[in-house]
């Protein structure tokens, strides 16, 4: 692992970058503040100057992954338009395909342990995010009479739950857990199964 260096005043963002690298190599409680300064090029005091402690810096990449994560999100529901199902699903593909490609942000949002209420840019950012799931899934339960409708809060959380253990089973090289199925296939079939069971989609005939 190179060491980073940082320029024209960019620190912050520089000690953002080396605490991701050392989040997917040790894992969010693996490594110091200190070896977060030795990444970016620059003194453990130096750290402070923009973070209270390693939490903090946590819950910055956290709330840049979020950033990455609602804009991924908002394009895949976008793209999916006019079918509210292929909006839906395509939501749940932008899920797995952020873990793969932001491996260091995805730790940091989802298994760091910092609340997405530490502070309200990072609640807002995260809210953002859950309110494109949220709307996909209001889209897609129109068709439903009201008295019948389940809440789209409800079935949005259950897919991003489905989401979650593909991602953590099966899509991040997890020890001993192999699928005899891709990732994406195993989420579409699950989404799939769910949806009919809600009566959102027809069933096989």
């Amino acid at each position: 692992m190179g060491k980073r260096g940082y320029h024209h005043g960019n620190l912050r963002q520089a000690l953002v970058e080396a605490a991701l690298e050392l989040i997917e190599e040790k894992g969010p409680t693996g490594f110091t503040l200190s070896e977060a300064a030795k990444q970016a090029g620059v003194t453990p005091a130096a750290v402070y100057r923009h973070f209270d402690g390693r939490e903090d810096l946590i819950a910055e990449a956290a709330r840049q992954g979020y950033e990455i994560f609602s804009d991924l999100m908002e394009y895949a529901y976008e793209s999916g338009q006019p079918s509210a199902l292929a909006a839906f699903e395509a939501t749940g593909r932008a899920y797995l395909a952020f873990a793969r490609k932001y491996p260091g942000h995805y730790i940091a949002m989802f298994e760091s342990g910092i609340s997405v209420n530490r502070s309200a840019d990072l609640a807002a950012v995260a809210n953002r995010s859950w309110g494109v799931l949220e709307r996909a899934a209001a889209d897609l339960s129109q068709h439903i009479p009201a008295d019948r409708r389940p809440p789209a809060s409800m079935f949005s959380a259950h897919i991003w739950a489905l989401s979650h253990g593909v991602v953590e089973l099966f899509a991040r090289n997890s020890p001993g857990n192999r699928s005899p199925f891709p990732p994406e296939d195993l989420l579409e079939t699950g989404i799939g199964v769910y949806l009919r069971g809600l009566g959102l989609i027809p069933g096989d005939k």
